[in-house]
């Protein structure tokens, strides 16, 4: 059993064709998506509409919860922006996400952890910034969740942990954007420090599951001239660089 992977695209349609792309070329024929799918300065109605046709397995994240149900003073620019454009239709699509999901008997998806669509899974933030999660911290956080594989987003950050009693946490990293900063639970920033989208492919051989993190060149300075047409500098350093 062979799985592509994709999280946090973030409304990113270049990087998101190209993962397509490349999902295809290596002939994978189930893919799912982690959420945060649309919030962000560049296409989410486009993205909305690429993502539907898709039809996968296909969880939200803390993004298609504020985007649904925040008040507008208190969304952030992108949400905002989200929200601006994706149509009715669109909105419900949204709704209908699952913020959970059991694939199978030993896969389970999750935005953040099985707990909280905001909470690290296998990185941790503190007063002094983000980290790798100890096996410890990670195993608290994975709960009693019988899943053999559990697929996380949330981060952006690409990295594969496997828990002392053999379950494997899986973070794709982010299709749509490689670089940011964020405020919960305390101050802190995230970057890859290459613009390349993200997503990875677990695999299952014999009684083993593995996963392969990848990269995928796209047209980011095309994503980050949009982010600058619609007033973020800041999504276009990020996009173009993979830093803040």
């Amino acid at each position: 059993m062979r799985i592509a992977v994709i999280s946090d695209v973030h409304g990113n349609l270049g990087a998101l064709d190209a993962v397509l792309a490349d999902i295809e070329r290596r002939g994978v024929a189930l893919a799912v998506n982690l959420g945060d799918l649309l919030s962000g300065p560049l296409r989410p109605r486009e993205t909305a509409d690429r993502l539907i046709a898709l039809g996968w397995p296909t969880i939200a994240g803390n993004h298609e919860r504020q985007v649904l149900n925040d008040p507008p003073e208190r969304m952030s620019a992108s949400d905002r922006h989200a929200v601006a454009e994706i149509r009715p239709d669109q909105r419900e699509w949204l709704r209908s996400l699952p913020s959970t999901l059991r694939l199978n008997e030993e896969v389970l998806l999750v935005h953040g952890t099985p707990r909280s669509d905001l909470e690290c899974f296998i990185e941790t933030v503190d007063e002094h910034g983000m980290r790798p999660a100890s096996l410890d911290e990670a195993g608290q956080r994975a709960g009693d969740a019988d899943a053999r594989v559990i697929l996380c987003g949330h981060t952006h950050v690409p990295r594969s942990l496997r828990l002392d009693d053999g379950r494997l946490i899986v973070n794709p990293g982010s299709v749509g954007l490689q670089a940011y900063t964020g405020e919960h639970p305390y101050p802190h920033r995230v970057e890859t420090g290459s613009p390349q989208a993200r997503y990875a492919i677990v695999e299952r051989i014999g009684g083993d599951w593995n996963a392969q993190l990848l990269t995928v060149d796209y047209d980011w300075d095309a994503e980050a001239e949009r982010a600058l047409r619609n007033d973020r500098p800041d999504w276009a350093r990020a996009l173009a660089t993979g830093y803040v």
